[in-house]
């Protein structure tokens, strides 16, 4: 009986810790795949995506609204920009082939059809601010994988991809609330928060929180 029970123990441990990675390379990919479509759009029409304010003209099916005003920087109009350039950026990418999806811009909060999520549902965001790791930072471009991801998801992805510093290097933990509706900024610095000086909480998992690519 005690080796039965251990090993169906085991298989769960061994399917939970598949399930754990496909998770980590999943978010991985959404980041390289976004950070990829950038580039590529800036290699093709030397603009960014969202603030390319000829895009109407020069990809088909971008309304005029979602043109941008080419200042070189991808904001919201809360940021000071006219529309919503870090919604708009879904739209320019994914009508010029550079994302999979279709995605329409629209004023307001961002909507299943104007912006892609994470796999937990909450939506991803590339825009010029300084919403990532600690104290007053650098504004610069960078992508948010959207809140909802649990800590030692992020500390897996941080360590793959970049130093396992939530805040330091080129991926940091991030407040970003995952927009739309109904979002919760993640915590973190502090015990039973996202991370702990230089450490992801991995011993005790905390569900609501996120991360940011910097360009």
């Amino acid at each position: 009986m005690l080796v039965i029970i251990g090993l169906l123990l085991g298989g769960v441990l061994k399917g939970q810790e598949l399930l754990t990675g496909a998770r980590v390379r999943n978010l991985i990919s959404q980041q390289e795949g976004v950070k990829a479509a950038y580039y590529g759009f800036i290699d093709r029409f030397r603009a960014l995506p969202g603030d390319y304010s000829l895009a109407s003209a020069n990809i088909s099916n971008v309304a005029a609204t979602a043109n941008g005003n080419d200042n070189g920087q991808i904001r919201s109009i809360g940021g000071g920009d006219s529309i919503n350039e870090d919604i708009a950026v879904w739209d320019h990418l994914s009508k010029a082939g550079f994302i999979e999806g279709s995605y329409t811009y629209a004023a307001g909060a961002e909507t299943a059809k104007s912006a892609p999520t994470n796999l937990y549902g909450r939506f991803i965001k590339l825009i010029y601010d300084n919403v990532y790791g600690t104290g007053t930072l650098t504004v610069r471009h960078n992508i948010k994988s959207g809140n909802q991801v649990p800590s030692a998801i992020l500390g897996e992805i941080d360590r793959k991809i970049d130093d396992g510093n939530p805040a330091g290097g080129n991926f940091q933990f991030s407040t970003y609330d995952g927009g739309g509706t109904g979002g919760t900024s993640p915590t973190g610095g502090a015990a039973g928060q996202c991370y702990v000086g230089t450490t992801w909480s991995a011993e005790t998992v905390v569900t609501n929180c996120g991360g940011a690519s910097l360009l």
